[in-house]
């Protein structure tokens, strides 16, 4: 006899967590100190001059250039 178990849940979508526009204002690449291109699909901030895609972790952007991805074309 199988114990009964409740049916299991699906997935949830994870929902993009939104950057307040006031602080992209603010910030820029800490190598090129230019400014950064959101791309709010992969939840980085994009430095096209040091070729470097920083993360955005919980809404919290790491602004460090080893915690970046190297970007290729």
């Amino acid at each position: 006899m199988v114990p009964d178990t409740p049916p299991s849940e699906p997935p949830q979508p994870v929902e993009a967590t939104r950057i307040d526009p006031k602080l992209l204002e603010l910030l820029v690449c800490p190598l090129t100190k230019e400014t950064l291109e959101y791309d709010a699909a992969r939840q980085e901030l994009i430095s096209r001059r040091a070729r470097l895609a920083y993360p955005i972790r919980d809404g919290i952007p790491i602004m460090l250039p080893e915690e970046a991805r190297q970007l290729t074309d």
